[in-house]
């Protein structure tokens, strides 16, 4: 029934509730396979990612937790990994040296022109507040940086899933609404979209959104040129409360159906596979 999940937050970053709780809660939803992918430490403290010291016991939460539940769920072990710049992303020896089963790249920071660095996943109000102070109103140059950091994320690699790899849209759109059909808008998305199939990377469907805006990242009108770009898909709730491991996936999975991607790609015994859509 496709219920698996590899974007997952829990207390040691911004996630609601302890580790543990995610696992009761995807198996009493009869998941196949679940994995726990918290914020990485950045270089610089954060209210919502990881500590670096905490890492350890990360880790080993989670092996005490894979042996508990191995007779009931397939358990995984991620980060997602932010890129900042070329020695601050996924790719950096610290990330690719600890016993990880796969690897989240999300961009969720850019630097404005003072060289301050600027949380850009928030509220489409306090988008457009942090449009105006840091990137002197200019959301085509803002947009236009998000994309040119995916691309610079792609190139060097080191990770598995492009995280939610569109998720400016919903901002840009309440900024200036209609600005994901405009031509240079367009082309950015095409750009990343074909250099991510050039690569092999595979891109998550985040569902997070879906129900509270009614978007996902990608949306439905990137799914057709996804299909073409044969880019490998998977379905992943990107939850930070265990009532919501599940959220929007039934619709994802009915809308990528619709658009003709038949496949999802899952862990199955530590590897990952093209598995057939059931809905």
């Amino acid at each position: 029934m496709n219920l698996t999940n590899y974007h997952s937050h829990t207390s040691f970053c911004d996630g609601r509730a302890p580790m543990e709780d995610f696992v009761k809660e995807a198996v009493r939803q009869g998941f196949t396979s679940y994995g726990i992918s918290s914020h990485a430490p950045l270089p610089f403290p954060t209210h919502w990612t990881m500590e670096k010291e905490d890492v350890a016991a990360y880790l080993e939460e989670f092996k005490n937790l894979k042996n508990e539940y191995k007779d009931k769920i397939e358990l995984y072990i991620s980060l997602e990994i932010d890129y900042l710049d070329e020695y601050n992303n996924p790719s950096a020896d610290y990330f690719q040296n600890l016993p990880l089963d796969y690897r989240i790249g999300s961009v969720h920071l850019l630097n404005d022109d003072k060289g301050e660095i600027v949380d850009i996943d928030c509220s489409k109000e306090n988008f457009k507040e942090k449009l105006e102070i840091h990137f002197n109103n200019d959301l085509k140059a803002t947009v236009l940086t998000y994309y040119s950091k995916l691309m610079s994320m792609v190139e060097l690699g080191g990770f598995d899933i492009v995280g939610h790899a569109d998720k400016i849209a919903y901002n840009a759109s309440f900024c200036q609404p209609g600005v994901t059909e405009e031509v240079w808008y367009q082309k950015a998305m095409k750009g990343l979209l074909a250099l991510i199939s050039e690569k092999g990377c595979m891109m998550e469907i985040n569902t997070k959104a879906y129900h509270k805006l009614g978007v996902f990242y990608p949306d439905v009108p990137n799914f057709s040129l996804i299909k073409d770009l044969h880019i490998p898909v998977l379905v992943n709730s990107d939850s930070h409360y265990p009532e919501l491991v599940n959220d929007g996936r039934a619709e994802a999975l009915q809308a990528l159906k619709a658009a003709g991607i038949n496949t999802v790609m899952e862990l199955v015994a530590g590897k990952w596979k093209e598995m057939p859509i059931f809905i």
